[in-house]
């Protein structure tokens, strides 16, 4: 039986605290439970429901690390450690019913080195585990990265511009190569399970622009323990420089990094 550590174990018991709160409000939330966080960005009191527990739960067991949380928590500790939550990944999509949403909890050290991670999806139960050189699991299973190389067969993943317009046209783009290089491409709205898609090999491969540490950082480990590469637009392995991510194996990882290149060079925060 595999032995997992007391930071992996107060991941998940805090993702499943988190997509309790979630499945118990799942499709009742009132519209005096949603407010507006910037423009076309939303939060609602589950999201902070959600976080609260998570942070509590953490906090508890590792009084001495930080924290990174989406909806405003942050906790300065000694440790040199970070943890970084999204405690509702998918807002909008929970907001309208739409099942398919995610909670994120990744650890990090002071190197930028990812050490834990944690996706859980609620609705279907799927929880998505990783820990440094130890391999990803989901709901105990060992995944691996898609192995395809055919582009005719590909099923890539991305996220799409919903409130800054300045890339639009670099976007637009990359997805017609994209499209052009693939079978498909999906846009689920919760690029945790995005990533955790790509890590188990759901997905073949997934890009996105302007994305946050508490979207993506147990994502990425998720991947790169699944046997998969991660980076940003640049090609750079340290994902929290910038504010984009690629991931995949190694065909899709380098059909998509050379179509970020080629279409995002312009952009001066990648």
């Amino acid at each position: 039986m595999k032995i997992i550590s007391k930071e992996l174990q107060t991941a998940i018991k805090a993702a499943q605290a988190a997509g309790a709160i979630t499945l118990d409000k799942f499709g009742e939330l009132s519209q005096t439970e949603i407010n507006v966080k910037d423009f076309k960005d939303f939060v609602t009191d589950v999201d902070k429901a959600c976080e609260a527990a998570i942070s509590s739960i953490i906090t508890d067991n590792f009084p001495e690390d930080s924290m990174l949380c989406e909806e405003g928590t942050i906790i300065n500790g000694a440790s040199g450690r970070t943890w970084i939550v999204d405690p509702l990944d998918g807002t909008l999509n929970f907001i309208h019913s739409f099942p398919v949403f995610s909670i994120s909890i990744a650890l990090k050290d002071d190197n930028n080195e990812l050490l834990t991670a944690v996706v859980f999806q609620p609705v279907l139960q799927e929880l998505f585990t990783a820990e440094r050189g130890q391999g990803a699991y989901l709901n105990g299973k060992q995944i691996t990265i898609s192995d395809r190389s055919d582009k005719e067969s590909y099923l890539m993943a991305t996220g799409l511009p919903f409130k800054e317009y300045h890339y639009m046209d670099s976007y637009i783009g990359m997805l017609k190569d994209v499209i052009h290089e693939s079978a498909g491409i999906r846009r689920a709205g919760s690029a945790a399970i995005d990533l955790a898609y790509t890590a188990c090999g759901r997905f073949d491969g997934f890009w996105e622009y302007k994305l946050f540490p508490w979207d993506f950082a147990a994502g990425v480990l998720l991947v790169r323990e699944a046997g998969g590469k991660a980076t940003n637009f640049t090609g750079d392995p340290d994902v929290f420089k910038g504010h984009s991510i690629i991931a995949g194996n190694d065909n899709t990882h380098t059909l998509l990094l050379e179509k970020a290149i080629k279409h995002f060079s312009s952009q001066t925060v990648l």
